[in-house]
């Protein structure tokens, strides 16, 4: 049997291979549970990340209007992109969109205001979109000026 610390590549694909021939016996439960928790997680800081660069790009364009460039929009758009790959590739996130959308948010007021410069006081203090105008592809905030 493949050591999980030693060789993590050959021990998933034993693994596989025991599901695959009914082997169950011989599955490495303790880590496989932790891999699949592992794995959940991991698409909810994927949806969480994509999020954060979308508004903070959402934000730029809002607030540093006289910046704006294609280069924002095309990273927008990708971003809605996988964030609408990620959730249609697990709607069991929906549910949690509140708490993920509001970490994003402050991450996103982070960042942008480390790419803009400025101050992060002048962004709202909650999320000013829903989610559905943020993943909206026709959706861009009024620029302030």
């Amino acid at each position: 049997m493949i050591n999980y610390e030693n060789d993590f590549y050959g021990w998933t694909q034993e693994q596989a291979a025991f599901l695959r021939t009914g082997r169950l016996t011989d599955l490495d439960i303790e880590n496989l549970i932790e891999e699949v928790e592992t794995m959940g997680r991991s698409e909810k800081r994927e949806l969480q990340s994509r999020l954060t660069v979308l508004m903070a790009h959402l934000l730029k364009w809002e607030y540093q209007p006289q910046r704006a460039s294609k280069s924002w929009l095309s990273t927008i758009e990708y971003q809605r992109n996988d964030c609408t790959d990620v959730i249609g590739d697990n709607p069991s996130l929906k549910p949690l969109f509140d708490s993920i959308l509001a970490k994003a948010y402050t991450n996103a007021c982070l960042l942008a205001t480390k790419e803009t410069g400025i101050n992060k006081k002048v962004f709202p203090p909650s999320c000013p979109w829903t989610i559905s105008q943020i993943l909206d592809v026709d959706f861009l905030p009024e620029q302030q000026n």
